[in-house]
């Protein structure tokens, strides 16, 4: 070997050692990537799937409640709704499936007048980290409003002057509201509800039980001109729609209190 190469060979071994570790990282780094995309298309996207066909036969159930008249039929259905739901959450807690579902469930109870079992449901939904700031809103919000409810104005108190998004301040505002009027504080209810009004008006948006709320404070709340003209968006905002996430198909079901409906999550 000629005298060349040797010095070659020892600059490219020396080049090794210095580097080497360097290049063993990154190709376990692209390795890792690459096998961790496929272990979770293999693993999580499929659970993902299961946990979408179990919420879908969920909500099935839960339409089905609408035609359902014989009240001990209506008890039985809803035991198993409940017991459907509890094993979703059970397999699939971390989901936003598990989190409508939790939603639903509270509603019945809610519905059926069990508020201090509805409290114990919401706090189970917030507990789902769903990274989404408009769906921890509603948890929040529908949590306030359960423990208002149940009696507990404190606690209540306490978990609606969390923070909101802005588009959320409205409810937020009315809830806050109704909680001081429990308390028989009228001066800060009063305040509260010319917020919630406030932030109606700006958007456009009348809301009849909130007049009634401040007419009965002895207040006159200030006539709201509808917007006619709203710029319709892939997911319609009634001022207080959610990032909207692809899995949030129930959202209907989630905020019922006073008839009013939502899609996607809002106020």
């Amino acid at each position: 070997m000629s005298d060349e190469l040797i010095v070659n060979d020892k600059q490219a071994m020396s080049a090794l050692k210095q580097h080497g570790n360097k290049i063993v990282w990154a190709v376990i780094l692209v390795l890792a990537g690459y096998f961790g995309w496929d272990f979770y298309q293999k693993n999580y996207a499929k659970v993902d799937t299961v946990a979408a066909d179990s919420y879908t036969l969920i909500t099935e159930k839960n339409d089905a409640f609408v035609h359902q008249a014989d009240k001990e039929a209506l008890g039985r259905d809803q035991q198993a709704l409940f017991a459907d739901i509890d094993k979703l959450v059970a397999n699939h807690g971390k989901t936003a499936y598990a989190w409508q579902a939790l939603m639903i469930k509270a509603r019945h109870q809610s519905d059926n007048g069990q508020h201090t079992e509805a409290v114990a449901t919401l706090k189970q939904a917030s507990q789902i980290n769903l990274d989404d700031e408009g769906l921890n809103a509603i948890t929040q919000l529908r949590l306030g409003q359960s423990l208002l409810a149940a009696g507990n104005a404190d606690e209540a108190l306490t978990v609606v002057n969390g923070e909101f998004p802005k588009a959320f301040e409205s409810s937020k505002q009315e809830l806050l509201g109704d909680i001081y009027v429990l308390k028989n504080d009228n001066e800060n209810a009063k305040q509260a509800y010319q917020l919630a009004w406030d932030g109606l008006t700006e958007r456009g948006e009348s809301r009849s039980l909130l007049s009634l709320k401040m007419q009965a404070l002895g207040m006159t709340p200030t006539p709201i001109t509808p917007k006619h003209q709203v710029v319709a968006t892939p997911v319609q905002a009634d001022a207080d729609v959610t990032s909207a996430n692809a899995q949030t198909v129930g959202a209907n079901d989630i905020l019922s209190n006073e008839n009013e409906t939502v899609q996607g999550g809002g106020e």
